[in-house]
């Protein structure tokens, strides 16, 4: 029998990856595998697949039970832009007009790779992939430095305070529940990135990710 579910879950998805138990919802969900345990726990490590997906809420009526026994752990975000962040792109069944656009845009942002005109989707996966890694808490990248002047919107950074937003030449303060704090963003500053690199060359290349309405306040 498995014990009373807690409330909140502990699969709120901030923009460094890591999953929190805070009581406001998210405007996405998708997935990284099944990473809870029968007592509703993190049980394992942060994925179990190279597929991190964002889906939209809702998809020909179907349900499901969060946390459900041997599926997989049912994460949300505050907008697509923390998604993003966090090393997700879009689902290519619920959200395949958005999985076919983002694909175009990160193969024209990142030529170097040398794929090709539609490889299939897992390689592009393992390139975000290595990205997260990377810039995980026990590697030296983590911090990977960068200029503000250089970033395109929809990019999220980060300083001792927290997670930032780039967003309409403002930084914004991400929060569970919205966008903070705004202030202006100066080219010449240096920051630390957290969007993984070749995803923001997709934004460069064409890609719009969608963010909270508080992200265009003030």
């Amino acid at each position: 029998m498995r014990p009373d579910r807690p409330s909140p879950l502990q699969n709120r998805v901030d923009p460094f990856g890591r999953l929190l138990a805070v009581p406001e919802r998210g405007a996405w969900t998708g997935n990284r595998g099944r990473l809870h345990d029968s007592a509703f726990g993190i049980a394992r490590r942060g994925w179990t697949t190279q597929a991190w997906i964002t889906c939209r809420l809702s998809f020909k009526g179907r349900r499901r039970v969060l946390m459900s026994p041997e599926r997989y752990t049912e994460l949300f975000f505050l907008d697509e832009a923390t998604a993003f962040a966090a090393g997700h792109r879009p689902c290519g069944e619920c959200r395949r007009a958005d999985f076919t656009t983002f694909k175009s845009a990160w193969l024209a942002g990142n030529v170097e790779f040398n794929m090709g005109q539609n490889p299939p989707i897992g390689r592009i996966d393992a390139v975000i992939h290595h990205e997260r890694i990377a810039r995980a808490p026990w590697s030296q990248a983590s911090a990977q430095a960068a200029m503000v002047g250089d970033l395109p919107d929809g990019a999220m950074v980060s300083d001792d305070v927290g997670a930032w937003l780039l967003w309409g030449g403002r930084l914004r303060r991400w929060t569970p529940a919205g966008y903070t704090d705004g202030r202006e963003a100066f080219p010449d500053a240096a920051t630390r990135l957290i969007t993984p690199w070749s995803v923001l060359r997709a934004f460069a290349s064409g890609y719009r990710p969608a963010v909270h309405p508080t992200a265009e306040r003030g």
